[in-house]
């Protein structure tokens, strides 16, 4: 079982469930004859802190990988990094014990963060995948941010072709764990 485990760019806000990258990402590892079950666990709005908060629940599907995109809200929230880097390490701990390969979606955020932090903030995702040995997917939006054919109006959630790439590029990234 795959476990996409994130916010709301996981859960697929402002679209249909249909449309969401996990429910993309199921029809294409159905296409390529993989035998995997994606469960979408993405809250919209959610941080690290609350995906730690949650993460004993999501360990209880028994997942093989899980594909941990979080931290977004944190940084778009001006929270310190090292909160969320505490947040992360201690999910990917967690996950990574109870047998999951874990892959790490890498964020970035607006260029009025400010370079310190917003390098701070992306120093995060890498310098973790490293210390873990966890996959990463260094930009989750590659491909889709900023581009508003495959964005909502709100120029932050992805729409259904927006999340079709974002699936493809997940699928790439996990199909030599399958």
């Amino acid at each position: 079982m795959v476990l996409a485990f994130g916010d709301s760019l996981t859960s697929g806000h402002g679209v249909l469930p249909s449309d969401s990258y996990p429910a993309e990402l199921q029809r294409l590892l159905n296409e390529n004859g993989f035998k995997y079950r994606v469960v979408n666990q993405g809250i919209s709005g959610d941080t690290t802190t609350g995906g730690l908060s949650r993460i004993d629940a999501a360990i209880a599907f028994k997942p093989k990988i899980v594909i941990l995109e979080l931290g977004a809200n944190d940084g778009l929230r001006g929270l310190p990094v090292q909160e969320t880097r505490r947040n992360l390490e201690q999910m990917i701990r967690k996950f990574q014990s109870s047998g999951a390969t874990v892959v790490l979606a890498g964020m970035t955020l607006p260029l009025n963060y400010g370079p310190d932090y917003i390098g701070s903030f992306e120093d995060v995702f890498r310098d973790l995948a490293r210390q873990y040995n966890a996959v990463l997917i260094p930009f989750f939006l590659e491909g889709v941010a900023a581009r508003a054919n495959l964005n909502l109006d709100d120029g932050i959630h992805p729409n259904a072709a927006g999340y079709k790439i974002i699936a493809e590029t997940v699928l790439k990234t996990i199909e030599p764990l399958l």
